[in-house]
């Protein structure tokens, strides 16, 4: 599995009418949920406890909440795009529209930020942004992440990194 693979249309939302950070927590809960089996309510209040020890906004309107899951085997990222940018508690105070969700299994740790620092490599290019904010499909914002990615995100992970 390639680091991009983690990300496809299937775990894509555009234009999500979330009001809050509360609400936005709670959307991106449900959807893991539903594409990873675990309990919304366990999601929600590991995504709320992360947040609790500090905003994972990452500036320039993006945010990357994490966390560790036990009892889940495989990583999860899925990409939301907001209608409307919210209040995220980001550092430069910018409202944040784009949000990469990221859900590690507990038990396989070690690859959680290597995934995350390509993420991060990826979101840096003001043109990279502008373009996510603009696609039109689910289809687009995939190709436009694996476009963004460093050279190195396509090497393959093995089995140390989960």
């Amino acid at each position: 599995m390639n680091i991009s693979d983690l990300l496809s249309a299937h775990n894509v939302i555009l234009d999500a009418g979330p009001a809050n950070k509360e609400t936005l927590l709670d959307l991106l809960a449900t959807e893991a949920s539903s594409r990873i089996g675990t309990p919304k309510e366990e999601i929600l209040k590991a995504l709320q406890a992360r947040e609790h020890i500090g905003s994972t906004a990452l500036g320039k309107g993006v945010a990357l909440p994490h966390t560790e899951l036990r009892g889940t085997e495989n990583p999860l990222v899925l990409f939301a795009r907001l209608r409307k940018p919210i209040d995220f508690e980001a550092r430069d105070d910018e409202p944040v529209d784009l949000f990469f969700l990221v859900l590690w299994p507990t038990a396989t740790r070690k690859g959680l930020l290597p995934v995350m620092g390509e993420i991060c490599k990826a979101l840096r290019d003001p043109q990279s942004l502008r373009k996510l904010r603009q696609a039109e499909t689910p289809d687009t914002v995939v190709q436009l992440v694996r476009q963004a990615l460093p050279p190195n995100a396509e090497r393959e992970l093995d089995d140390d990194d989960f």
